[in-house]
């Protein structure tokens, strides 16, 4: 088989951040966060009537809910070509009416320029990885991917540094002969979080490789990304019992 390339593309391609971490996101963290991400957001998925919207498609944990409780299409918008690559291995392994329904954007949302696709959308684990110039674009073609009315469900950022440096261990995966393990540890750094994920396999007694990746987290407030949604027509809707997660809609004469 030979790749023939017939001109250059038009698809931006920046640095992949996520090149380590997809590879052990799956393994260590994404059977718990299939089970939060039902719990979550299940209910407005089923009750969506246009389209549902994944920003931040990542390896497909909200996407294939997606799927599995709507019958409406979805948008994956997901520009890491590391995390693009396990959702699309999903994606081919499903039954032909399942993959007719979703459509996987490889650019940022504002670049997909999607316009009234969707009635209900999705922010998971994305929003706090946003520099605040990204994330004041995001709102704008939020505004524009949704019609009048409809909802948009954010995991909300921390909202504020954290005080010490703090270590969350993930629980040791076994897959065949090797033992799958990390760390995920969270620092104050110049008004911003750093987040190093540490990750080691083991085999036969003995460490047979480490990786280690970092990335940046902006603290942000409940009510400062409410005001910013709120200058781009949205308006507050009753809060949800888990305090993370921010409910808004789109007014219907925006």
């Amino acid at each position: 088989m030979h790749s023939v390339i017939s001109g250059p593309s038009a698809i931006r391609t920046p640095q992949d951040d996520y090149a380590v971490s997809a590879e052990f996101y799956d393994v260590l963290q994404g059977r718990q966060d299939a089970i939060r991400v039902g719990d979550l957001y299940g209910e407005d998925v089923r009750n969506a009537r246009l389209g549902v919207l994944d920003v931040g498609a990542g390896t497909g944990r909200v996407t294939l809910m997606c799927l599995d409780e709507s019958r409406v299409g979805v948008h994956a918008v997901e520009p890491s070509r590391a995390m693009r690559t396990p959702l699309m291995s999903r994606l081919a392994s499903l039954p032909a009416e399942s993959r007719a329904r979703v459509t996987v954007h490889c650019e940022t949302l504002d670049e997909a320029d999607l316009h009234e696709v969707a009635d209900v959308a999705i922010c998971h684990n994305t929003l706090a990885g946003l520099a605040p110039a990204a994330r004041r674009t995001l709102w704008p073609a939020l505004a524009r991917a949704l019609v009048p009315g409809g909802s948009v469900l954010l995991q909300l950022p921390p909202a504020h540094l954290p005080r010490e440096e703090t270590v969350r261990v993930f629980p040791l995966q076994r897959i065949g002969r090797h033992e799958y393990g990390g760390r995920m540890v969270m620092s104050a750094f110049g008004g911003r979080i750093r987040t190093r994920f540490d990750y080691w396999v083991c085999g036969a007694g003995r460490v047979l490789r480490e990786h280690t990746e970092t990335f940046w987290m902006w603290p942000t407030s409940r009510a400062e990304v409410t005001g910013e949604l709120e200058r781009h027509g949205f308006v507050r809707l009753p809060e949800r019992d888990d305090p993370t997660v921010l409910v808004m809609a789109l007014g219907k004469h925006w």
